[in-house]
Parts: C-alpha cells; structure tokens; sequence
C-alpha cells in the first residue's frame, strides 16, 4: 500500500509548530525497510524550555485555562476524542509505518483511544474534595487542586495511546503539559498535536518536542518548573529520572517500568486454550510489551504437550510486512532492539535452554526476528531474568503451587502475571500472593481506562487510569475556617 503523507515534522509549542532552536534534524527510519521515512526537529534543552515556559504562562492564575469550569475540559476532551475518531485510519497507517506494529493491531489500539479519552473525560468534573466534621467551631473541607506542569516522556511502542493517556490525565485534572515522544516513534505524536489545536486547548497547555531521551528528555526531568514526570520505559532510564528528580526540586514522578512477567499454565487448565492465550501473551508486537508474560510456567504433567503445541503455534505465525492484514508479526523497533534480542537468543543457547525453533534474523532488510520458543529454562539463565523485548519465549517446568508461587515473585519487576487453570483456589492464590500490579486469570492482556495499571518493586512508582491515577496529577489541600459558632 502507499505509505501515508507525513504531515507534521516540527515541534509543537504554544499551539505553534516551529524548528527547533538549534536547527538540528534527526532521522526517524521505518523499521520494516530500515529506511528513512523523513527528517523530524531535534528539541533539546533550549526547547524544553521554551516548552516549559509556555505550559508555565499557561497554568498562571487567571489564566484562561485556570479559569475554565471542569465541564468545559471535558468538552475539549470529548472533541478531541471526535477528531481522533475521525482520523483513525491516517493515525493507524502512520503508527505502522513509523512503528512497524502490525495493522491489525493498531487498528485496535487506535480505534480505541478514542473511548478511552472519553472515559477519561468524565473525571473532569467529579474529582472533588469533602467536608470534614472536625472537633471544635471550624469548618473544615479539602479541594484537589492540579500539580502544575506535567513533564511526559513516551515510549515507542504504543506511542499514540500511551501519548494520549498521560495527556488526558493531565488535562482531566488542569494541569498543562510539555511531552517528549520517543524518538524513534514522534509522527503520531505530532499529528495529535495539530488535533489539540483543532480540539481549541488554549495555548501553551499542550506542547510537544520531539528529541532524544539525554537532552530533551533529561532536560524535563531535571527542569526546576517541571512538577511532575510521567515516564513509561525502561527501568535503567526510570533510575536516571527518579534521581534528577531527587538532585533538582523533588518533582513528584510517575514511572510505568520493566517487566518479567510470570505466566503460570496449571496441569487441569484447558490446554489449547492456555497455548493460545500464551501465545498472545508473548508474541503480540513482537514481544515489545511491558507486561508480555515471558516467563511461562507450565506444570510438569502437561510440560511436553505444552512444548509441542507451543513450538507448533510459533511455527505457525506469520512475520513480515506490518500493513498486511494476514501478518501477525512485524519487525523490531530498530537495529539496537534487533541486536538486543539476537543477543539474548544466543545466551539461552550457551546457558544450556533447548532451542526448540526460530533463533534467527529474517531477511537482511528490516528488522525482523523469527519466532523463538525455549525450552528446558531454568529461573538462573539470564533469559529468564532480564526483559528481551522480542518475540522470545521462554517455558519452564514447576511442579506444585507452593514452589511456582515462590519462583514467581523471585524477580526484580512486578508489572504483570496471569494463571490459567480451572481450580478457582488455586486462582485466587496465585492473583493473591504473586507481587504484580496487575494479575490475569484464564485471560491476558484485558484491561481499561478504568482499572488502575502499575507495578510492584522496579517496575514502577504510581497508577496509571481510575481514580488512582489521577491521584499523580493532583494536589490535595486542606482548609480549616474558624466560625462563631458550629451546629450538627
């Protein structure tokens, strides 16, 4: 098909798009050719701070955006949710090309954003202090007040709907905002910035600069007007930002991290079923999920059927060009995160994991990686340890309850987990033990604006979605009048 139209390629500041200050380009390379797509505006700190200063004037008391009743937030967010809608299919195209994610899949993700900003835009108007009934002749109530600036850095391989969800937050609950798009995914990013300004957001309230994580994305965690980052990504550079945060003005931060997901497959499961699910759970986008289960345990009575049917459903998926709609899998984000994957492969291989099928790149075009399952994993090999990020899965043998719960939660991370099995006991004793933000039972990868998303230990600080997560976003205030006299 043909590629679509690059739109946007400038930082959007002040409800402006505008070069950066520098001048500087970078390249952003379309993952299943590893060609250039084109060249996109390098911010750096002297953007950020223009950014900075924009979301700051726009957040001032008085402030048309201050002044604006919660209501008419909302309606903002509800147009915007319409202009997405409306341009679904071009955001969709432009995510596979720039992400190499499959269409059927960002067919989903982007069809559903808008529904989520809707959901998200029904807060704005209820998210309220109460009165409290203390001793003595005072009347005392709380109010929510809104944190500041937002800083928010995006990963690459949601781009769009992660953007869209820290962005919602923030507006949701008043704040402005300043997003640094990862830099290896900032097309979608800057279309829906022409979209906020169609939408009618007041200047200065959203402004994205694209960049790279040292400069324009340690520029907003070290920036002393920042109030608050939200970062989802890696744990190694959610260190970075938790300590900027500490050696600057203590901004709160929200970090979405890593993850090792436990998967655990009971002997009394439906096994088709489990092989399926997973399936999915591993190898969806290629295995470039946080929460991918990647550390499938499968109980020893049905261990080899597991394998067998396993290896077979790997064989069986389809990898290659992301806007065909009969393939599964597309490429890998780029060289780094091809070399990444092919380097964890081989040390499975040398640490003694049976190499059951794929293992090797595809094609010297792109950055695709087939299929890999292995087998005969044990909990010290470092595949079973550290986060691959690519379609690698790794099946290890347990033998009781007691003994998987355990190695489940011997992990740094704690993003996700799942059970399948039919023995609700069991169910509910793994969701509650193991050490995870989110737990699945008999399914994978369910979940909504609604329910609250984080992690447990290096996996992050924070919830994103409910209430919770607005909670990032928010300050709350108490005040205590004296009155004459207080009556029941």
């Amino acid at each position: 098909m043909t590629a679509p139209e690059i739109k946007y390629t400038q930082a959007f500041i002040n409800n402006e798009f505008v070069n950066s200050v520098s001048g500087k380009t970078f390249v952003t390379l379309n993952p299943s050719t590893s060609e250039k797509i084109c060249d996109v505006q390098e911010g750096d700190k002297a953007d950020i701070d223009l950014a900075v200063k924009a979301a700051r004037e726009a957040f001032k008391l008085g402030s048309t955006w201050r002044r604006m009743d919660a209501s008419a937030r909302g309606r903002l967010l509800l147009k915007l949710a319409d202009l997405i809608d409306r341009d679904a299919a071009y955001i969709r195209e432009l995510e596979t090309l720039d992400n190499g994610m499959v269409i059927n899949l960002t067919t989903r993700t982007i069809g559903g954003i808008g529904n989520d900003v809707r959901s998200l835009a029904g807060w704005a108007d209820k998210i309220h202090g109460k009165t409290i009934p203390i001793d003595g002749d005072f009347f005392c109530y709380t109010r929510y007040e809104p944190v500041g600036v937002v800083g928010a850095i995006i990963p690459w391989n949601f781009p769009a709907p992660i953007l869209v969800n820290k962005l919602c937050h923030a507006l949701v609950c008043g704040d402005t905002i300043v997003i640094k798009p990862a830099e290896q995914t900032p097309l979608t990013a800057l279309y829906i910035a022409s979209l906020i300004k169609e939408a009618g957001f007041p200047p200065g309230v959203v402004n994205i600069v694209p960049g790279y994580g040292p400069t324009a994305g340690a520029a907003i965690s070290e920036h002393m007007d920042v109030d608050v980052v939200s970062f989802t990504g890696s744990t190694e550079v959610g260190r970075l930002i938790q300590a900027a945060a500490g050696r600057t003005n203590l901004k709160r931060v929200a970090l979405e991290m890593g993850g090792k997901s436990p998967n655990v497959v009971f002997a009394d499961c439906d096994l088709d079923y489990a092989v399926e699910m997973s399936h999915q759970a591993l190898f969806l986008h290629c295995g470039q999920v946080c929460i991918a289960g990647s550390r499938t345990f499968v109980q020893e009575e049905i261990y080899d059927d597991f394998v067998k049917k396993s290896v077979a459903r790997a064989k069986r998926r389809t990898v290659g060009d992301p806007f065909d709609k009969t393939i599964e899998g597309g490429p890998q984000i780029d060289q780094d995160g091809l070399d990444k994957v092919i380097e964890m492969i081989e040390s499975g291989k040398k640490e003694g994991a049976k190499l059951e099928c794929g293992g090797k790149r595809i094609g010297d075009k792109g950055y695709f990686v087939e299929s890999t399952v292995f087998s005969d994993v044990t909990d010290d090999m470092r595949i079973a340890k550290e986060e691959i990020f690519g379609p690698v899965q790794q099946i290890i043998k347990f033998k009781t309850l007691e003994e998987v719960r355990n190695r489940a939660n011997n992990t740094t991370y704690g993003l996700a987990a799942a059970v399948f099995t039919k023995d609700i006991d069991k169910a509910f004793s793994i969701a509650n033990t193991v050490q995870a933000g989110t737990v699945w039972v008999n399914t994978y990868f369910v979940g909504s604006s609604l329910t609250p998303f984080g992690g447990y230990k290096t996996s992050g600080v924070g919830r994103e979605n409910g209430m919770e997560g607005l909670m990032e976003y928010l300050e709350i205030k108490t005040v205590i009048v004296k009155i004459p006299e207080k009556n029941s």
